[in-house]
């Protein structure tokens, strides 16, 4: 069983992020679970989400206290402590940033992954809204699951035009993501 933990910021998409991709991977025929954990239940606050990914079906619904893979959709959250508790040995990290990722923050990451999601959700959508963008750039880091059942997941979330820009995202955050190894 794969487990992801989501960072990020109320409105950015990291509670829809984790469902969405929960979402692929039952359309593969595997199974997901996505649920959050909200503090402050308002636009900014700090955000997290979890998912659960795998073969078997999933029954466990707690929090993630050692996930395989981060995702942070809020680059100022990159430093935080909390984001970087936990992460298993060989972790992924999938980050939504403009910089480039120089430094391992703990010994367990094996492999980082950075875009810049928010440029691109901007260019596309029109809005901050990284997460689409993101989901692209964990297909590629990951290469656990490819973009076409994100793609078709989208179609839950998304109608005409938002679901048009919304698939461009996945797209190019998939193409333009930069996956750098330790």
């Amino acid at each position: 069983m794969l487990e992801v933990r989501f960072h990020g910021r109320g409105g950015q998409g990291a509670v829809t992020a984790s469902r969405i991709l929960a979402a692929a991977f039952v359309g593969t025929g595997r199974y997901g679970a996505s649920f959050p954990m909200f503090g402050f239940e308002r636009r900014g606050a700090p955000i997290t989400a979890f998912g659960r990914f795998g073969d078997e079906p999933i029954r466990l619904k707690t929090q993630i206290y050692t996930p395989d893979v981060l995702v942070v959709l809020d680059p100022s959250q990159k430093d935080s402590q909390a984001v970087w508790n936990g992460l298993n040995r060989d972790g992924v990290l999938v980050m939504n940033s403009r910089e480039v990722i120089k430094e391992r923050k703990t010994k367990n990451l094996k492999k980082a992954c950075y875009i810049n999601a928010m440029g691109i959700s901007l260019e596309e959508i029109g809005m901050d809204m990284p997460n689409s963008c993101i989901l692209g750039a964990f297909a590629a880091a990951t290469g656990i699951i490819g973009i076409d059942p994100i793609i078709v997941a989208l179609a839950d979330y998304f109608q005409g035009k938002k679901l048009d820009a919304n698939v461009k995202c996945v797209k190019r955050g998939y193409d333009e993501a930069k996956i750098i190894e330790f």
